[in-house]
């Protein structure tokens, strides 16, 4: 018979709907539980493609020995990770303190209160037994020790959680943080300090905008570097597009082969930005093909995107993906294998597993179009495979990531399709997970989960919907991020003018989580402050702007102590001293697309832009902005200081260069 998780709607926790463990959702049911059988609560966090949680799966909770331990002792309590972030951010915290390291699926022990007093991550079966026994032992021969050691162990999370001392991110501080990743570079291989590598999406964003900005040569060199090596490297699907999840070498040629959708909507936004600063056809080509990926691989019918595919495939790692020298053969024949495998690096030795290669690109094909026609057949030859099981639970945050990625691209490339689909999204989330003017994080088939969405939900929906809004120039995705933000200032700002994970009427933890912290995306409190900023300028509201000053100055400790963990805090502070730099261009028509097509191609990170028709009433950048003699106008303000309109693409570039140029000489 299933476990409590049949009713889920996170295909993590229905994976163990199955299990003789009797799991249950996190919730005060649970805790009561456990205090009415006066036992500790055994709390497990992962999330579906997670290749350990498969492994820990399959040799403890599929048992029955270990589910009759497990049940007996205890109230077994499965959460998903990325339903679940609030819950997650404080055990991992715990558990991080208890053993110097994280990870999933992590393993927790806690009190009928919610206090952890034991925590780590992977066991194998005969210790996870072991560990059960000594639990379960320590309870109830040592309970005041334990219970003590939960009070200790809460209380000194409690004070860690507090806020830090704020520090203006300035000029100065920013190039501190380009100095301070120069000096963590790898100049061999791209990126940023040693094996495991993941890609640093949004360091790479803040060194684009540094560029900018200042027009610092080594910051652009770092970003072009690492690009190119990532994208020619085995991390990133040399045959569908997309990359895996990070690299377990220090050269990007092995990957962890899950693909995350918050990594590949971020990834998807930083080539396309490289392209509008270099031109990069390189750039060009994986952003698209990252597009491509997100809509064909991940795209739900509800018009939202999944959430990832799993590692593994038929329970082996990779084993969709890796090729020997005799496998292209089967597919192209002996000569054009041959010619296949020299050109992505498939050796009879092999870089991965059992003699296999993942496929790397170092150089383009001499002749594309053989090579267009090797990849299609490989691609369709890896299609008849073992193919990766798909999360696809749509979490708001990571849909808010793919409509900002979506939304850049489209303009930039002028592919409407992907425009489409980012609006698509947007409607899918507007009316699924907005119930009752406040986010859900998830929904999947279209049912929407009952978790509430946290700070990263807000922050990067509201951003997704401001580069929808500077895309069409529709004012209701304006609108609609107005409500967002509005609901984060009243429900999440904490007491320094930083953001909170959790709104403050959520459920009560034993701490409410807040992390400045960016990681695999933007912190909650980083995309708020993005947003805000953004916002301000395309409103001139000074409330917005002053809250992403106040959220900025939150984080800036943590920036200086290591940019590597603060990259879109940073990003953020460079579009905070660059701008606003605010352009409007009114009218419909050729002319009016061909102004467009100018602003959209400056890089300065503090341009944001609105068009549509003169007196445009719900855009105030289009208020009392007529055409210029009948004629469509472009309108550019630096710092709320205005320049007269002009309507020659010529013009309108002369203006946007010169915010840039006038910037440079601070940076330094």
């Amino acid at each position: 018979m299933p476990n409590r998780l049949a009713d889920s709607t996170s295909p993590y926790l229905l994976q163990h709907k199955d299990n003789p463990v009797d799991w249950q959702e996190w919730g005060a049911e649970a805790f009561a539980e456990a205090r009415s059988r006066d036992v500790p609560v055994l709390l497990s966090v992962g999330y579906a493609a997670c290749h350990w949680c498969h492994v820990m799966a399959h040799e403890s909770f599929e048992d029955e020995t270990v589910a009759a331990a497990v049940n007996a002792d205890f109230v077994a309590v499965k959460v998903d990770r990325e339903e679940r972030p609030d819950i997650d951010a404080i055990y991992m915290s715990a558990t991080t303190a208890l053993t110097g390291h994280g990870g999933w699926p992590m393993t927790c022990f806690l009190t009928p209160d919610g206090d952890p007093f034991f925590a780590g991550t992977y066991y194998p079966k005969a210790q996870f037994l072991q560990l059960l026994a000594g639990v379960k032992d320590a309870w109830t021969t040592q309970r005041d020790r334990v219970l003590e050691s939960g009070t200790h162990i809460s209380g000194r999370l409690r004070e860690l959680s507090a806020p830090a001392h704020g520090q203006a991110l300035d000029g100065t501080a920013l190039a501190r943080a380009v100095e301070q990743l120069a000096r963590q570079f790898d100049h061999r291989a791209g990126g940023f300090g040693h094996a495991p590598k993941f890609p640093p999406s949004m360091v790479l964003e803040f060194l684009l905008r540094h560029h900018a900005r200042t027009g610092t040569d080594s910051a652009l060199a770092m970003v072009e570097a690492t690009c190119e090596a990532m994208a020619r490297g085995g991390i990133y699907d040399q045959l569908a597009g997309g990359f895996a999840r990070y690299s377990v070498d220090a050269s990007w040629v092995v990957p962890h082969f899950e693909k995350m959708l918050y990594d590949n909507a971020q990834l998807l936004r930083v080539y396309t930005h490289l392209h509008r600063a270099t031109g990069s056809p390189l750039a060009r080509r994986v952003a698209l093909e990252t597009a491509d990926f997100l809509l064909r691989d991940l795209g739900t019918h509800q018009g939202g995107f999944a959430s990832a595919l799993d590692a593994d495939a038929a329970g082996v790692e990779g084993l969709t993906y890796a090729w020997t020298p005799d496998q292209l053969s089967e597919v192209l024949g002996d000569h054009d294998g041959r010619h296949a495998a020299e050109l992505l690096r498939v050796t009879a030795t092999g870089t991965f597993e059992h003699g296999s290669s993942t496929l790397q690109l170092p150089e383009d094909p001499l002749d594309p179009a053989w090579w267009a026609d090797a990849r299609s057949r490989l691609l369709a030859a890896r299609a008849q495979r073992p193919q990766p099981a798909r999360d696809d639970k749509v979490v708001t945050s990571w849909n808010g990531l793919a409509i900002a990625g979506l939304a850049d691209a489209a303009v930039l490339f002028d592919e409407p399709r992907l425009l489409e689909a980012a609006q698509s999204c947007a409607r899918l989330l507007l009316d699924a997970h907005l119930v009752d003017g406040r986010l859900r994080r998830a929904s999947r088939d279209g049912r929407v989960g009952a978790a509430q969405g946290v700070a990263d939900d807000y922050g990067n929906l509201a951003e997704g919907l401001l580069a929808l809004h500077q895309a069409t120039g529709a004012a209701h995705w304006l609108t609609a991020c107005a409500g967002l933000l509005e609901t984060t200032l009243g429900h999440f700002r904490a007491e320094d003018g930083g953001f909170y994970d959790t709104a403050d009427d959520a459920e009560a933890l034993f701490t409410r989580p807040r992390n400045a912290g960016d990681n695999a995306e933007p912190s909650g409190q980083s995309a708020l402050a993005g947003a805000l900023l953004t916002y301000a300028a395309l409103t001139g509201s000074p409330e917005h702007r002053s809250a992403a000053e106040q959220a900025l100055a939150a984080a800036g400790h943590l920036a200086g102590q290591d940019p590597r963990f603060a990259g879109w805090t940073l990003a953020v502070a460079e579009a905070a001293l660059a701008g606003p730099l605010q352009v409007a261009v009114v009218g419909h028509d050729e002319a009016a697309a061909a102004l467009l097509r100018v602003a959209r191609r400056s890089s300065s990170p503090g341009l944001v832009l609105a068009h549509g028709s003169p007196d445009e009433p719900d855009v105030p950048l289009l208020a009392l902005r007529p055409l210029l003699g009948g004629h469509a106008a472009a309108y550019v303000c630096h710092g709320f200081v205005c320049d007269a309109p002009v309507s020659e693409p010529a013009a309108l570039e002369a203006l946007l260069g010169e915010p840039l140029r006038a910037a440079r000489p601070s940076a330094h």
